[in-house]
């Protein structure tokens, strides 16, 4: 700034606006700029307000911009009036056609989430049957991230493009498209991969909100779907934090893709004595008890055997994930009550055989008889 004031001529630095009567403009055009404003959104209110709702929703989230646009006008109208040298005037000028392509991306931003927000209202989540509820809002979600950071690259881009050295260098950039353009490629790859991915997953939707996952050995809901990241919500409230290319290239689990209800499924060690009939009758009772149960799927099934015992699977199903889990424990439990009160004998148990020997009795004979028999012997 200095070097520039040395370089002005004498004529130059008598033309510049006195200090007290320039600030005195300024601060009039900065005041009448709001009084403009303040009237103009207060009568836009009492006029229009109450019967477009959602041009009240705009005005009022824009109101800082739309302050700020009439601050630049204001300030545009009182500079030819500053006796400002001529040499300045384009600088001046040039700063508020950057502010006004700033504020103009800034407002379009808040346009588009405005209606977005209109748009979303249409659906719930705190349904137990959400599917499409959660497809619409993850497309509204992911395709207003994406717009957002298409909206920003663009405003910023139109901001730099009023300078005529960057635009001499896009263009030739452009032209050439040669080394430059491969290393600024290479830079914004991660940015343009988590883009394309964001589009990808608004229009195939392998993830959705509220969606139970399974990632990297995690358990959770799909909580946000940002322009660049997933945050998934694990069952004891931790948060993971995940790529939004990671579900493009990389397998997952996904437990509620085409519906909310999910089966779960329970397991007991039994004994090779238990009653598989009556526990099958016991885990329908128990079900039919239950406020969890959807009433879909129950059964139960011997699904391996060894020499401990066998293994029971019980399956069910519930409305949504965290339903299933609570009814899984729930009825693990009350499976496990009602053997050791019904049939504390088919609860695992360890088999072991006394090797036949001296002083070990005769094969067959039970424990008693064996600690009497080597009783005796011991007198």
């Amino acid at each position: 700034m200095l070097a520039e004031l040395d370089r002005l001529a004498p004529a130059d630095i008598d033309q510049l606006p006195d200090p007290i009567l320039a600030g005195a403009l300024i601060l009039g055009a900065v005041l009448v700029g709001y009084l403009a404003h303040r009237f103009l959104i207060g009568l836009f209110n009492r006029t229009l307000g109450k019967r477009y709702t959602n041009l009240a929703t705009i005005a009022r989230r824009s109101r800082p911009i739309t302050r700020l646009a009439f601050f630049i006008l204001a300030l545009a109208l009182t500079v030819p009036l500053l006796n400002v040298p001529y040499r300045f005037i384009g600088d001046i000028y040039h700063a508020m056609v950057v502010l006004m392509i700033l504020l103009v991306g800034w407002a379009a931003i808040i346009v588009l989430g405005v209606i977005a927000d209109r748009y979303a209202r249409h659906f719930r989540l705190d349904v137990d049957d959400n599917l499409q509820a959660r497809r619409y809002i993850t497309q509204i979600r992911v395709m207003r991230r994406v717009i957002n950071v298409l909206i920003v690259i663009l405003t910023i881009g139109l901001a730099l493009m009023t300078f005529e050295p960057v635009r001499q260098y896009g263009l030739s950039l452009f032209a050439s498209a040669g080394v430059a353009g491969l290393v600024v490629g290479f830079a914004a790859r991660p940015v343009l991969s988590n883009i394309i991915a964001g589009i990808q997953i608004a229009l195939t939707q392998p993830i959705r909100i509220e969606d139970a996952v399974v990632v990297e050995g995690e358990w959770g809901w799909i909580e946000e779907i940002a322009a660049t990241y997933v945050v998934i919500r694990i069952w004891d409230w931790r948060r993971l934090v995940v790529p939004l290319s990671y579900f493009v290239e990389k397998p997952f689990q996904n437990w509620t893709r085409e519906s909310a209800s999910i089966i779960g499924s329970v397991h007991w060690r039994v004994d090779y004595t238990v009653p598989v009939g009556e526990v099958r009758q016991k885990l329908e009772e128990f079900l039919d008890e239950s406020k969890l149960w959807d009433r879909n799927v129950v059964n139960l099934q011997v699904v391996e055997s060894d020499e401990h015992g066998l293994l029971l699977r019980g399956l069910m199903t519930a409305s949504t994930s965290p339903r299933a889990w609570d009814l899984r424990c729930e009825i693990r439990e009350k499976m496990i009550g009602w053997l050791q009160e019904a049939h504390p004998q088919c609860l695992p148990r360890i088999r072991a055989e006394l090797p036949a020997g001296p002083g070990a009795g005769e094969p067959g004979m039970g424990g008693a008889a064996v600690a009497a028999q080597m009783s005796a012997a011991s007198k």
